[in-house]
Order: C-alpha cells, then structure tokens, then sequence
C-alpha cells in the first residue's frame, strides 16, 4: 500500500483529480443553487404530504403504500441531502473536512440508493401482488436499506483514493472511479429488472385478459385495461430513464477513467435531474391515485380550516381587547368610551 493522505485538505484531491475547487461564486454556482433550492424544497413538501396520507388513511395501510411510503421518506432523505449539498457547495467546499466531505457524499449516496431501490421493491411488489406470490414488504425494506447504507458508508470506510491517488474520480474526487463504475452499473442492473418485472407483468395481463374476452363481451373495456396497463409502465420506465440515464452515463465514464470525456462540465446539472426524480415519483407513483389526491385534498382542507380559525380566534380576541379600552376625550378631560372600537 502507498502512502495515505489522511491529513491532507479537501482542495489537495481536488487538484489531484483536476477538478476546479471555486473560491467564489459564480455565475454557474449561483444557478445550480438556486434550482437545486427550488427542487429540494418541492421534494421535501411532495413527500411529506405523501407520507401524512399514509399514515392518515386506513386503506393505504397495505403492502404496496407501505412501499410507496417508504419511497416518500427515501425521496424526502435525498432532499434533506441535496439541501445539505446546497448549503456545502460552491466556495464553501474548500472549508470542509475530509469527514465533512463523506458525510455530505454520503448522505447523497445513501438517499438515492435507496430511492432507486425502493423502485425496484415497488416493481416486484407489483409483481408479487398480480402472481399470487408470497414475500413480505418488511423484508424488501429491510433490504432497501441495508443496500443504501452498505453503499453510502463504504466509500468513507474503505472505498476511497486516500490511499492511491491515481485511482481518484474527476466527478467526486475522495472515493475511487470503482465505486463510481460499480454505482452506475447497479442503477443500471436496477433499470433492467424493472423492465423484466413489468415486462412479465404486462404480459400475463394481457393474457388474462384475452382469456376473459372469449367469454365475456366487453372488449372495449378489456381493451382499456391493457391500455391502461401499458401507459402506466411507459411511464415508470420512462421517467427512470430520463432523470438516471444521464447521470449514470457520466458516472461510469469517469468510473472508467475517460480521458476525452468532458464529465465535469454536465456533472451539477445531471446531479440536479436526479434530483429531480425524487419530485417525479411522487407523481408516477403517488399523485396518479385517484384515493390519494383525495386524501391530499383532504388534509390541505384541514390545514386551511385550521388557519383560518386560528385567525377568526386572534380576530376575536383582538376585538374585544379593542372593545374595552378607554379613550381620554379633550374637552373636559373627561374619559368616554367610543362606541366604535
């Protein structure tokens, strides 16, 4: 083993790798932080409503919601992390620790991990719901999170470049391009069984329903199902390719220690578009239940009753303090009370 550099500063790696490390702000930076903001704070609020609807409404108390729940808190983790970053980024990484620095990737690390696995959970709880199978959703979220941990905390423990320089990535210059290679290539596996699952899914469907077709005459409306079906997984599988694909691409590159590859000047904008799928599974996954927007509605309903009459009692109260006191009249100096207040 080589020398190890445990005591060096954050700024020494990021020369290593060649990675500009800015001492100011610039107009890049600025952008990036503000759309990173705007997506954090949106992922935060998304989630946490899906959450409340959870645990407020007995019918989601199934296997599918408690997964669809547990996709909120990863999606709201990985905002908390990205808020994090916000808030370290820019000239304020020159001033962290190296500890400073693996909390911050890490906690990145370990909320995205578990929300693109929790998709996977999702599609094989999908899976198990249509063939009868029996698994138990503790156990897949058991699993989620063992994986997104193991993932997050390695590269603080023993996968890094401390001790080998040369296997520094450009992208993230503490842990080696391995992990990055292994990371891309596990969302990438991820990809690819959900595309297995649905595409199993979809395919006894549509014999099932072919089947109920020779002998129920209601072909339009079978039609729809499978219709219905197909958007559905274009939509899941597309909104994963759209907002992972991208990061994923320039993660195994500089994983692979692409020369000619341009990661750095992509890096934040394809980080952000990850994000950004935290936002979006709410949508796919959540938004698009017919129960759950009216439980959504519900508890904004609430929370605007509430206020309200919080503020009908400060009125009310503001009224008869006013109504009671006494105004000193010139004439006589005799104190009257106004009618009025």
């Amino acid at each position: 083993m080589g020398q190890c550099y445990y005591n060096e500063t954050i700024g020494f790696f990021y020369n290593n790798s060649g990675k500009e490390l800015s001492s100011h702000w610039r107009p890049k930076d600025v952008v990036v932080v503000a759309l990173g903001l705007t997506v954090s704070v949106l992922v935060l609020l998304t989630n946490l409503l899906i959450i409340a609807a959870i645990a407020s409404n007995r019918r989601f108390h199934q296997p599918i919601y408690y997964l669809l729940g547990n996709l909120a808190a990863a999606d709201l983790f990985a905002g908390v992390a990205y808020l994090f970053l916000m808030f370290h980024t820019g000239p304020r990484t020159a001033r962290l620790s190296l500890r400073g620095w693996f909390v911050r990737q890490g906690l990145l690390d370990t909320s995205l991990t578990a929300s693109v696995a929790t998709l996977l959970a999702i599609a094989v709880e999908r899976h198990r719901s249509v063939m009868a199978v029996q698994l138990h959703s503790r156990l897949l979220i058991v699993g989620v999170w063992a994986a997104a941990l193991g993932l997050g905390l390695l590269p603080a423990h023993s996968w890094h470049c401390l001790c080998a320089l040369e296997s520094c990535s450009r992208m993230a210059p503490l842990p080696s391009r391995s992990y990055l290679a292994v990371w891309a290539l596990s969302s990438l596996l991820v990809f690819l069984l959900m595309v297995a699952v649905y595409t199993r899914i979809f395919f006894y469907v549509r014999r099932r329903v072919q089947r109920m077709a020779e002998h129920v005459s209601c072909h339009p409306r079978n039609r729809e199902t499978t219709l219905s079906l197909v958007k559905t997984v274009v939509i899941i599988l597309g909104a994963f390719v759209v907002c992972w694909t991208p990061g994923q691409v320039v993660l195994l590159l500089d994983g692979l220690d692409c020369k000619s590859c341009n990661v750095l000047a992509v890096e934040k904008y394809f980080l952000l578009l990850a994000e950004a799928n935290s936002l979006v599974n709410a949508v796919v996954y959540s938004c698009r239940d017919a129960e759950m927007r009216r439980t959504f509605r519900r508890l904004l309903c609430c929370l605007c009753l509430r206020r309200a009459a919080r503020e009908s009692a400060h009125y009310t109260a503001s009224t008869r303090a006013g109504a009671s006191m006494r105004i000193m009249l010139p004439e006589n100096g005799h104190p009257l009370m106004d009618s009025t207040l």
